[in-house]
This record gives C-alpha cells, sequence and structure tokens, in this order.
C-alpha cells in the first residue's frame, strides 16, 4: 500500500505505540533510569496496592518520547531550510528538499484555507496543470510524506497521553514543594516542560500543509475517501493553531498546581539572580560566610543544591506563565515572573530553535490579564476581593508592558556581572580544592551548583548572540560583545572543575560511603521514635523502610587505599526509597510525606524525608558521580552554535584579557559535541561529527595562529630585534655578574636593567613571552581530543605548527623586498629566531631541534632525500632545497654572470666581489661577498649547499668550457699556425693567424665569466675551510695532511678522485682551481682530442682583442677594471685541467693497447709531476706567445694597452701555481714592472704631483721594438726578493669595511701589504722562487745581487699617454 496504516498506531494503545522513541540506546539521567523499572519492582501489599502507587515509568518515558519528537521536528525543519509556516514564506529549498510537490499555488492556497476541505478549494481554478501532475504522481507524492504525518498522529497521541498524566499528577500529588518531594516534583515538571515545548515547537513546521497535502493525495488513490484519523488531526491541529491557545485550554486545571510549584521556587530563583548576596555569603565559597579563615565543610548545603537547579526553575518559571498566565495574578509570582523576563529575551524550545519571549508575553500572557482586570472592575465578585484582583492585575500589566524595555537595556549587562562572579569564584575553587583536595567531597553540591550556574550562563550567552526583537515597530538587536572574554574563563574553569572531581573521584566516592554508613542509624533512629510507632506503617511501608535500612548497612566500609576498587552498586536503595515517595506523595495513601514529617521533625534533627533524600543524593555520588557531573558540566549544548563559538574565540584568545591557556577548554568542548546526536535521527551521528570534527580544526589552525603570531611578535624588529636598543649594557653585565655564585647582594632585583622610559616595552616583551611559555605548557599537557574516531593531539599540531613556522620565517628572512637578504643578516635573524624556539622548546617534551634540523637540511639538500639513506627507501620522494635554490640562483646570476652589466669586479686587494651600484636591487656586491659573509653562507647551508653551489657553478663553468672547445675545433688550424711561429719569431705570419680565428671577442668574454665562476668558487671554498679550521680543526687537518699524501699515479683511482674532490672542495693545496676544471672536463667528457694543447695558443690571442680598449690597472682592487684578471685565473685553471685531463686520456689509450704485452715499464708510467711539467710548458709557452703579441703590437695608437696587459701578465704570474716569477722575467724585466706599479700606485696617493715622464725616457721604448728573439738574449737571472725601498706610505686600500670581529683579518691584509711596497708583485723569498729553480736561466745564489740592482733602479714611470 502506498499509504500508512494507522491501525498499528492506534492512539488509545498506550505506551506499545512509543517503542520506536523508546528501543533506541540512549544515555538517560540516572534518576530516569531508576524510575524506568518502579512499575515492574513496585510493592504489592494487601494495604498499599497498585491503587496506591504513583505511576511514575510513563511519565519519564513520555518526557524520553518528547525528545525523540523534538528531533523529528528539527530534521523536518532543516530539511524544509527552516520555513514560517505563519506568514506562509517558503524558500525554494523548502520545494526542492522533496517532501512536498514542487506546486506552490497549490500547497499555499490548502495550507491558508485550513481547516477547509481539499474538496472545497476548487484548485483546478488555482493551477490546472499542477493538480493534473499530483494526479498522475500522487503514489510518490504521498510516499515522501508517510513519515511527517505519522510525525503529526505522534503529536496528537503525545498530546492525549501527556495530558492525561499531568492531569493524574496534579490530582493525587499531596505536595510539589521542592524541599519535600523534588524527586517527583522533577519528573513531573519535566515532562510538563516538555508537553508545553513540543506544541510549541509544532508550530516551527508546516502541519497544515502536511496534512491537507497528504489527504487531497489519499483521496485522489482511494476515490474519494478521505485518510484515516484525517478529521481528528485537523481538530488538533486547528485547536492548536496557534499552539499556546491549545496549551491554556488543555492546562487550565493544571494551572493552580504549576503556580504552586513557581512559588516555590522562588527565593531561589531570588537567590540566584544576587550576586551580592551570593558573594558576601560565600554561597559559592567553602570557607564561612562570616569568618573567612575559618574552612566549613559545606556553608549553604540544601542552598548549594538547590542553586544547581536553577537553570530548570527558570525554564519552570518562562514556561508556566506563559501556558498558566492566571498564575501571574498571585501577589507572590509578579517578582518571580518579573525577575526571570527581565533577564531574558528568548524561550528555547530545542537545541538552538526558540521563540520571542516578550512578544508571546505580550500577544498570549497580557490579553489574559487585561481580561482579568476587567473581570474584576466589572464587580462579578466581592468588592475587597474584586479590588485586590484588580490591583495584581494591573500591576501584572505594567510589569509585562515594562520588562521588554528593561530586558532589552539591562539583560547583557546582568547576564555579564553573573559571568565575573562566576569567574572569580569558579577561580577560587579551583585554587582551593587544588590545594586542599580533601574539602572537595564535602563541597560536591557546591561543584555543581557552580558547574550548573556557569554552564547556564555560557549558553545563555550564545543563545542570545545576534537576537532581533520586535518592539512595536521598531527591531532592535542586543548587542553581545565577542570580545568578552569571560567566556573562556568559564569554560576553562568547567573545565578545571571537572578534570578535578574526576582525580579525586576515589575520594569523593570515601566520603559519600561514609554519609551513608553514618545515615543509616539516623534513619534507624528516625523509624523508632515514637512518633513513627504512633504511625503505624504498613506492611509494605515497613518491608521498604527496612530494605532501605538494609542496603545502607551492607555497604561496604572504603578502609586506607580499597576506595577506588569498591563497586557499590546502589540502585537498589534508590529504587526503594522512589517507592517510598510515591506512596507517601500519592493522595490514594492513608500515610504521606506530611505525616513522615511530623512525626519525625520533633526530634530537633532533619526529618525522615529529609534524611531520605540526603542519601539518595549521596549515594548517586557513589555510583553516578560520572552522570552527574556530564549533567551540570556538559557544553554539548555549544555544539548548536559552534560558528558563534569560533568568532568568539578568535576574538577573544589572543586579545588583551584573553588567556592563550583557555584553549584547552575551547576544544574540550567538541568532545561533548557528538552526544547531541538524536539516536532515532541516524544520519544526525555523521552530521554532527563531521561539525565537530570541523570545529575543533578551525580552533586548532587559530591557536597555532596564536602561536605563530606570538612567536613573530618576538622574532621581530619591536620584539627582541629591539633589546639591543633598549637593554643597558652595564646594567645587564651586573644582573649577569650577580647570577654568579658570589654576586654583588646589592645589586637590583631583574627587571631594573633596561633603560626607564623603555620599561613599558620590555614589559610587553615579558607578556609575550609568558604567553607564548604558558601556551605551550598548556598544550604539551593537554590530553589528547578524541570526536568520534579523531584524535587531535596538541604536541603534534604544536610541533608542526613551530617547524612550518619556521621555515617560513627562514623564507622570509632570505628575501627582501628586491633583493635577498645578506647571509650574516640572515644567520644573525636565524639565530634569534632559534632562540624563541628554544625558550619553547623547555615547555614542550618533544625534540623541536630535530625538526629544525630537518627543515635546514630539506631547504640546503636538493636531490631526492631517499639519497640522504643508506637503506632502500621510496624512489618517487622529491627533494626540497628551495631555499638554497634561491641563494644559488641569486647568486650566480648576479655575481658570477653579472647578468645586469653593472661591472661586478673582483678586488683582489679585500679577497671580495665589489661593484660601484648595488646588484640585484639590494646592496653592493662587496656586501655579499666578503669573508665574512661567504662564511655564513657557509654555516648557513652547511655541505649540501655549498654542493649544490658547486653544482651550479660547475654547469655554468661546464658550459663555457664547451664554448672553449668548439673554438678550438673550429680555429685549429689558425691555432697550429700560430704556434708554429713561437719558435720561428715570424711577426707576420703570427698575424695572419690571430686574423684567422673566428669569434674572438666572444671567447674572450666567456673566458672571464668562467674566471669570474672560479673565482668565485675559490671564495667559496675558503670560507669552507675557514669554517672548518674553525668549527672542527681536527677534520680540516686531516683533509689537509691527507692532500699531501694522495698517490701521484695518472688516472687516479675512484677512491683517490672522491678524496680529492673533498680536499679541493675545503680549499686544501694551492692547486685546487685546476683540479675542479679537471673534474669538471672529465665528468662531462671534454677535452677528448689533441685539440685542447692549443689552448695556450687560444689563450694567446686574447691578447689581441679589444677587451684591453676599456682595461684600466685600479689599485683600490689590485686589478683590471673590467675584471680581466680574473681571465688570469680562467687561464691558469683551464690549462691545467685540460693537461690533466689529457694525460689521463693518453694513460687510458695507452693501457688498452698494451694489455696484452709487458713493453710498459713501470719507469715509464705517467704521475701528476710529469702532468704538471706540461702544464708549466704550457704556461711558459702561454706566456712567452703573450708577452711577444704584446711587445710586437705596440705603437702610438695602442700605447695605452701595454699597461693592462703587462699587469695582466704579472698577476697571471702571481696567482698561478704553474708559472715561476722568472718566465715573466725572461721576457719583461721586473725594472719595467716596478716602475709601472709605482706609478699606478703612488699615483693613487700623489694625484696633486704627478709623475709623468718623457716615453723616451721609459725603459720599456727599447724593448717594445725589439723582436721576440732580441728578448730572449736577456733573460734574467732567478727570481729575487722584491725591494722595500719605498715609502712605506705610499699604497692604501679603499676596499670595503669589516667589522670588529674581523679585525684580525684586517691586521693580517695590512701586514701583507706592508711587505709588499712596490704593488702586487711579490719579489720576496716565496714559494714560487724555491719551487720552481728548474725555471729559471741562472742560480739562486745570484738573488743578492739582483736585489741590488733592483734597488738602485731609477727607471722613471712609463707614460702611456
Amino acid at each position: 500500500m502506498a499509504h500508512v496504516s494507522f491501525k498499528s498506531k492506534d492512539v488509545d494503545s498506550g505506551m506499545s505505540r512509543w517503542s520506536e522513541y523508546l528501543s533506541v540506546e540512549e544515555p538517560i539521567p540516572s534518576a530516569m533510569a531508576t524510575w524506568r523499572n518502579m512499575s515492574a519492582d513496585a510493592p504489592q501489599g494487601s494495604s498499599a496496592g497498585s491503587h496506591k502507587h504513583l505511576q511514575m515509568e510513563p511519565v519519564v518515558q513520555l518526557s524520553k518520547v518528547a525528545e525523540g519528537l523534538l528531533a523529528k521536528m528539527y530534521r523536518l525543519n532543516s530539511i524544509l531550510d527552516y520555513p514560517d509556516p505563519n506568514t506562509h514564506t517558503f524558500s525554494d529549498a523548502f520545494w526542492k528538499a522533496g517532501v512536498f510537490p514542487n506546486f506552490p499555488k497549490i500547497c499555499i492556497t490548502m495550507s491558508k484555507k485550513f481547516p477547509e476541505h481539499p474538496n472545497k478549494l476548487q484548485l483546478e481554478r488555482v493551477d490546472k496543470f499542477g493538480l493534473d501532475a499530483l494526479n498522475e504522481n500522487a503514489e510518490g507524492y504521498m510516499h515522501n510524506l508517510e513519515q511527517w504525518i505519522l510525525l503529526l498522529l505522534d503529536l496528537l497521541a503525545f498530546r492525549e497521553q501527556a495530558l492525561r498524566l499531568i492531569l493524574d499528577l496534579s490530582s493525587t500529588v499531596i505536595t510539589l514543594l521542592p524541599h519535600q518531594n523534588s524527586l517527583i516534583l522533577h519528573a513531573f515538571m519535566d515532562l510538563f516542560c516538555s508537553f508545553v515545548r513540543v506544541n510549541l515547537f509544532s508550530d516551527k513546521m508546516p502541519r497544515k500543509m502536511i496534512l491537507q497535502v497528504y489527504n487531497i493525495l489519499h483521496i485522489m488513490l482511494k476515490g474519494g475517501r478521505d485518510c484515516e484519523f484525517y478529521h481528528r488531526l485537523v481538530q488538533f491541529v486547528d485547536s492548536y493553531d496557534p499552539p499556546i491557545k491549545g496549551l491554556h485550554e488543555d492546562l487550565n486545571f493544571v494551572s493552580p498546581r504549576i503556580g504552586e510549584v513557581l512559588e516555590a521556587v522562588g527565593p531561589i530563583i531570588f537567590l540566584s539572580t544576587d550576586t551580592k548576596k551570593l558573594r558576601n555569603e560565600g554561597f559559592l565559597s567553602p570557607f564561612h560566610p562570616r569568618y573567612p579563615d575559618i574552612l566549613t565543610n559545606s556553608a549553604h548545603p540544601m542552598r548549594a543544591q538547590d542553586l544547581a537547579n536553577v537553570t530548570s526553575y527558570r525554564e519552570w518559571v518562562l514556561l508556566g506563565y506563559l501556558v498558566c498566565p492566571d498564575e501571574l495574578l498571585r501577589v507572590t509570582s509578579i517578582d518571580v515572573a518579573m525577575v526571570v523576563l527581565k533577564e531574558n529575551l528568548i524561550l528555547p524550545l530545542f537545541r538552538d530553535e526558540y521563540i520571542l519571549l516578550h512578544e508571546n508575553y505580550q500577544l498570549y500572557v497580557l490579553p489574559k490579564v487585561l481580561e482579568s482586570k476587567r473581570m474584576a472592575k466589572s464587580g462579578r465578585t466581592k468588592q475587597k476581593e474584586a479590588d485586590l484582583e484588580y490591583n495584581v492585575a494591573k500591576q501584572v500589566e505594567r510589569m509585562l508592558t515594562e520588562v521588554h524595555e528593561q530586558a532589552l537595556v539591562s539583560c547583557d549587562a546582568m547576564h555579564r556581572e553573573r559571568r565575573i562572579l562566576l569567574k572569580q569564584e569558579i577561580g577560587r575553587m579551583v585554587l582551593f580544592f587544588t590545594d586542599q583536595p580533601s574539602l572537595l567531597a564535602p563541597n560536591i553540591q557546591m561543584v555543581f551548583s557552580a558547574l550548573a550556574l556557569s554552564q547556564c550562563e555560557v549558553i545563555w550567552y550564545f543563545q542570545h548572540v545576534g537576537i532581533a526583537s520586535s518592539k512595536s515597530t521598531r527591531l532592535k538587536t542586543v548587542d553581545i560583545d565577542a570580545t568578552d572574554p569571560t567566556i573562556g574563563f568559564l569554560l576553562d574553569g568547567i573545565g578545571k572543575l571537572c578534570c578535578l572531581v574526576r582525580k579525586y573521584i576515589a575520594a569523593i566516592k570515601g566520603y559519600a560511603l561514609s554519609y551513608l554508613l553514618s545515615s543509616a542509624g539516623r534513619i534507624r533512629f528516625l523509624l523508632g521514635t515514637p512518633g513513627m510507632v504512633a504511625l503505624d506503617l504498613d506492611a509494605t511501608l515497613k518491608g521498604l523502610f527496612q530494605q532501605v535500612l538494609h542496603c545502607l548497612e551492607n555497604i561496604p566500609k572504603p578502609q586506607g587505599e580499597s576506595v577506588p576498587d569498591i563497586t557499590a552498586d546502589l540502585a537498589d536503595l534508590r529504587k526503594h526509597w522512589l517507592s517510598i515517595l510515591m506512596i507517601v506523595t500519592s493522595s490514594r495513601s492513608s500515610i504521606n510525606i506530611k505525616h513522615l514529617e511530623k512525626a519525625t521533625v520533633s526530634t530537633g534533627k532533619e526529618g525522615l524525608v529529609s534524611e531520605g533524600n540526603a542519601a539518595y543524593n549521596w549515594s548517586r555520588c557513589v555510583d553516578e558521580l560520572e552522570s552527574q557531573l556530564s549533567k551540570h558540566g556538559s557544553l554539548k549544548k555549544l555544539y548548536f552554535y559552534h560558528q558563534h563559538l569560533t568568532t568568539v574565540f578568535r576574538n577573544t584568545m589572543f586579545g588583551p584579557e584573553g588567556r592563550p591557556q583557555h584553549c584547552c577548554a575551547w576544544l574540550g568542548a567538541a568532545c561533548s559535541f557528538p552526544e547531541c546526536a538524536s539516536a532515532i535521527i541516524p544520519e544526525e551521528v555523521n552530521k554532527i561529527g563531521r561539525d565537530s570534527i570541523s570545529y575543533v580544526e578551525s580552533l586548532i589552525e587559530s591557536i597555532m595562529g596564536g602561536l605563530e603570531g606570538l612567536i613573530n611578535i618576538l622574532d621581530s624588529e619591536g620584539g627582541f630585534g629591539s633589546l639591543e636598543m633598549q637593554l643597558s649594557p652595564e646594567q645587564a653585565a651586573l644582573r649577569l655578574n650577580n647570577t654568579r655564585a658570589k654576586g654583588v647582594s646589592s645589586l637590583l632585583t631583574p627587571g631594573y636593567e633596561s633603560y626607564p622610559d623603555n620599561s613599558s616595552s620590555i614589559k610587553m616583551l615579558e607578556a609575550a613571552m609568558q604567553r607564548l611559555t604558558s601556551l605551550c605548557s598548556v598544550l604539551n599537557d593537554m590530553e589528547p581530543i578524541g570526536v568520534l574516531n579523531h584524535v587531535f593531539v596538541l604536541r603534534e599540531y604544536m610541533r608542526d605548527c613551530i617547524i612550518g613556522n619556521f621555515r617560513r620565517r627562514f623564507h622570509s628572512m632570505i628575501r627582501t623586498e628586491n633583493c635577498i637578504q645578506r647571509p650574516s643578516i640572515i644567520e644573525s635573524l636565524l639565530r634569534r629566531h632559534l632562540g624563541i624556539i628554544h625558550l619553547a622548546e623547555q615547555h614542550i617534551s618533544m625534540d623541536l631541534t630535530e625538526g629544525i634540523r630537518e627543515v635546514l637540511l630539506a631547504e640546503s639538500y636538493t636531490g631526492p632525500f631517499p639519497n640522504l639513506q643508506m637503506f632502500e627507501t621510496p624512489v618517487g620522494t622529491q627533494g626540497g632545497g628551495s631555499a638554497v635554490e634561491m641563494i644559488c640562483n641569486w647568486y650566480i646570476e648576479n655575481v658570477v654572470k653579472d647578468a645586469s652589466r653593472i661591472g661586478v669586479a673582483f678586488d683582489a686587494i679585500q679577497n671580495c666581489f665589489r661593484s660601484s651600484q648595488p646588484i640585484g636591487g639590494g646592496c653592493l656586491a662587496e656586501s655579499f661577498t666578503d669573508k665574512r659573509e661567504m662564511k655564513s653562507l657557509v654555516r648557513l647551508f652547511g655541505g649540501y649547499g655549498i654542493d649544490k653551489m658547486d653544482k651550479m657553478l660547475r654547469e655554468h663553468t661546464s658550459a663555457l668550457l664547451n664554448c672553449i672547445d668548439s673554438a678550438l675545433r673550429s680555429n685549429r688550424d689558425a691555432l697550429e699556425g700560430l704556434a708554429g711561429t713561437v719558435n720561428s719569431g715570424d711577426r707576420i705570419e703570427r698575424d695572419v693567424n690571430l686574423k684567422q680565428i673566428i669569434d674572438l671577442e666572444t671567447l674572450a668574454d666567456l673566458c672571464i665569466q668562467a674566471g669570474q665562476a672560479i673565482t668565485f668558487r675559490r671564495l667559496l671554498v675558503e670560507a669552507v675551510g675557514a669554517v672548518l679550521e674553525e668549527k672542527v680543526p681536527l677534520i680540516y687537518s686531516l683533509l689537509k695532511g691527507l692532500a699531501l699524501q694522495l698517490p701521484d699515479e695518472v688516472p687516479d683511482k675512484n677512491e683517490i678522485i672522491r678524496l680529492r674532490k673533498v680536499a679541493s672542495s675545503v680549499g686544501v693545496g694551492d692547486k685546487h682551481d685546476a683540479e675542479w676544471v679537471h673534474s669538471i672536463l672529465a665528468d662531462a667528457g671534454a677535452a677528448n682530442d689533441n685539440s685542447w694543447i692549443l689552448l695556450p695558443y687560444l689563450c694567446a690571442a686574447f691578447m689581441v682583442s679589444n677587451i684591453w680598449n676599456g682595461a684600466v690597472y685600479d689599485v683600490n682592487i689590485g686589478g683590471l677594471s673590467n675584471n680581466l684578471h680574473c681571465l688570469a685565473r680562467c687561464v691558469s685553471a683551464v690549462i691545467g685541467g685540460s693537461e690533466y685531463t689529457r694525460v689521463e686520456r693518453e694513460q687510458r689509450i695507452n693501457s688498452l693497447s698494451n694489455v696484452h704485452t709487458d713493453e710498459l715499464q713501470e719507469a715509464e708510467l705517467p704521475s701528476r709531476v710529469s702532468a704538471e711539467a706540461n702544464i708549466k710548458s704550457c704556461m711558459q709557452i702561454y706566456v712567452k706567445l703573450s708577452a711577444g703579441i704584446v711587445l710586437d703590437s705596440w705603437n702610438d695608437t695602442s700605447r695605452q694597452h701595454i699597461v693592462p696587459k703587462l699587469t695582466f701578465l704579472d698577476q697571471l704570474c702571481e696567482l698561478s701555481p704553474y708559472v715561476p716569477r722568472s718566465t715573466l722575467e725572461a721576457h719583461i724585466p721586473y725594472t719595467i714592472l716596478r716602475s709601472i706599479y709605482h706609478q699606478l700606485y703612488g699615483g693613487s696617493l700623489l694625484a696633486s704631483e704627478p709623475a709623468e715622464q718623457s716615453p723616451r725616457q721609459s725603459p720599456l721604448i727599447s724593448l717594445a721594438h725589439a723582436s721576440p728573439s732580441a728578448r730572449q738574449m736577456q733573460n734574467r737571472p732567478e727570481t729575487t726578493p722584491r725591494s722595500h725601498t719605498f715609502d712605506p706610505g705610499y699604497y692604501s686600500s679603499s676596499g670595503s669595511q669589516h667589522d670588529d670581529g674581523y679585525d684580525a683579518d684586517r691586521r693580517t691584509g695590512r701586514l701583507l701589504r706592508s711587505l709588499r711596497r712596490s704593488g702586487p708583485l711579490d719579489f720576496g723569498a716565496s714559494r714560487k722562487a724555491k719551487k720552481f729553480v728548474e725555471g729559471s736561466s741562472s742560480g739562486s745564489s745570484h738573488g743578492a745581487g739582483s736585489l741590488q740592482r733592483f734597488a738602485v733602479s731609477r727607471s722613471g714611470p712609463l707614460s702611456y699617454r
């Protein structure tokens, strides 16, 4: 059948129809669990049978049914996008939800015309097409509405059964006062409030449309017959339209009992709103109210217990007077209603659904009051009573009229004051019970009260966020401060109190057991009093009292440490006591509660009922403490406001009054969110779970953002960066002295070491540090947060946050707006940030240093990470190294390649690159390449970073060497012809061959670039060596000694090759430039033919290039202005590296050709010595040919180019380990060079006295036109020490300044320059004079004569103008 059969849902079938609502497994309060079995275990006696027994089980069951009905209606409203049936406003989502047919005209018409029958509405005139479509698909549409028509029927049945129970209880229960019969009172009022909320909430669902649409579909399918119970449902919906009207009629007979209850709870409500009295009389304090130094078990035990229920009492007042307005006409009710109405704007119904409180009171309560006022005025009663009734009605009218405006103005301020009180009281409680845990158990009811009040205030705050209350024609929104820090304090206090209770649960259980054991004697004594004997209890009551005594007297006694092991089940005790209450509170019983109290209160102690109720409450502290804690301290309702919760958290967490340590409480609230899911709506579990996880993730993101913010505040120029300017060094030194074992006793305490005018900023730094360390400690100690199957470990999130922030900060340190930061500054910033991380690490039980190392490794290593490990790892892992990539690319582009073409030149004096303009949008080149910066670069990125830089330099140099290789091949014929002219001395043929070399200018420029790369690499390896020698001197010494012991055979074995690379990478030895070029050629497979033997001739051809046109020797940098002196290093390194490669290649060829013969003798094996001899020979050829080209090409037009070329050759011989001084002296007398340097360096200081002489007086004139053969006859003796006869002050350097940390380097440089007063030439007894004796034409014994000859030289400076 497509329609629903209602026979199984007969409204008269009792509780069996609610199996769907009662069978679901949900945690329910312990009192309800106890009530559920009361019917089956009810005592059956002759005098107190079932007719005397209150039937409480249906009451509890119907309260649970109400929760299920509310959950279903809430689900329907969310599906339908929260419609407004009263104004017939429906969104597009409403019609697309699939509940109703998408024919708005028909559906809305039937809803508006309710309760008219659909057949009378002439719907074909409204929407003929829609009606036809409705008829065609009636069965499907009817199926979609089945579950919701069943919900209407459930509402009808619930109304009838609940109303019957409420009326029965109100007429049979003798007393409903909180201090006498609180257990039955709460069960009764829970059902009453559930009944009201269900009917009020039903007005938010489209009941009329559901009923009318379903019925017309039923008519279409069943041939014109209405569905079953249609008319009963119509009558039900119509009578509750609006619901409050029906509630007034249905609850009219219960009204007096409700008024009695509301009057009885009035004093507790007054107390809860009187913050001054709560504070002054210590209702929430374990101290005696009038003697603060005296501790007491509980200042107000009964009042404390009542305060725990004050939230329920307020709800009773709001709902009770709304549906029973006549009770407002009681004199004492006015004040009760006014207090509660003044502090609320809404009336919560279910979860986050509510109705506007004052608007509904104006609509439905005020007319009733006015009617009573008119009746009193009409004189239908006695005059005296009429006057009283009239005056009361007038007061109520005035109160209802004025209280709305008062609530709009003052409700937020009232609750803020209450939150401040609770913040203070809970803070004291936590501190007190942490220090005195033994007093927690006696004051457990007070703890429950504090939890309940705090829970109420927190929920009220979020319920009223964004509430718009209409006042006559204007709309006013209540301003709720989203930055109120008290919410965080309350959440934190609730969490800490709950933790304390759980921590000392054994002590609380032991105290409760002791109380119950003592109460057994008191109850036995009360049962034996004359008054009780005179009552002559029947057998049933006697049996129940004896069972209660039996349960109490058989409780296990706690002894020492055995309390946690006691598993006392006191459910029977509570069940027997509830059975007694159900008998003695029934009007059908001959002995009621008043008799028991009157019979036992004369003893001067607590009455029997009071003792029993107290035993009942303390028994719950034994085996149901967790459920009580959950009831009073649970924040699960905050799930429905989790978006507001996130907003308030973000506004208050790191605010001026916020406390970062409260974050655990905000996060912990999410653990209880899934408890909001109703088991009757299965899909709610997943939705609420997803939302809870999203909430936690959002909060964690905010917390980690705040953590990053605190770290970054400290790691800023306004944080630790400003301490250097703010701290007084003298006082800081005194403070350090005071920290010693024997410090100065009179020293000022910490906090006075800064300048007075900077004390405020120092305090801000201290506050930020305190917040950081506090937050780290709290997050570290926080237990994992479990939300469904997700577990959030805050320590892990914190570690990831700190490490991730470190990575981002590291990247931000490297880059400035237009350039990269200087390495020394990066290092300084990095150390500052690491100091902050180490400060935080002291409060975290995790190793952050390892994570920092991983980040630095990842930013320095660019290869696949598995290559770092010896074991097998997945191949797909990618490398990192983005930071070192950025640094390396910048250095290669702006220093090595000089991509901006701003003239980056190498300063041989300061051993760094210089520039006249900022490079890369930043500083000058010397600010990035001096010794200090290069050492910082090495310390920042370590070996992996330097390997990356070396790799990029290799790639760049390899490309340049390929160009040289191509040039050698393409110019082979010309170079071979040029080689033939070296010995023949044919100048004409030489010039012809030089002119045949193609792309000479381009090739010269590429070689200068290669020289820059080799020079930069040399700076880098020198910095590596300096850092190694400083940090690990033993390893550096080992490498240095190892480099001297490596074997000389050629080719090297793989292990030797690796050792040479390591030694070369740390700058050990004097030939690592050639070794590096050799490794590049070997890796690239270049220099594999005989064309590379022509390399010296190709390099010599650069002497006729146009690159010399703008070359000027700059005394400030000790080199040529256009960086031509880097060409000298390129020539030396490339010739050396190519010769090593050529010798290795020849050896391999010889080895292969003689593999089967023994002709190759051991003595004939080539070695590195022979390779170096070949290199020296090549370098001598280069110097010889270059000198000849320079001198032979001199004329009046090229005179100015001779000085740069000669200084270039001199610098080549100085820096190359393969060229002795005698090689250049054989072609160019040193007298000439000394004269040149004298002019250059002397002119730099004596610019006002230029020493210009006639070119005819220069000794260079006679040599300039001499043939190479003639000059070869004028060989000079072996290199002699330099002369020191010049004025020691003639030379000065304008290199970049260094800081004090490098004064030693500067002093060393000045010392070396003082020994070289004649310029870059080193005539001292250097390594070259000793090492290259074999290259000179005379012995070293002539050195003294040479010195004398150089000293007496009077040749003037060379003039090239």
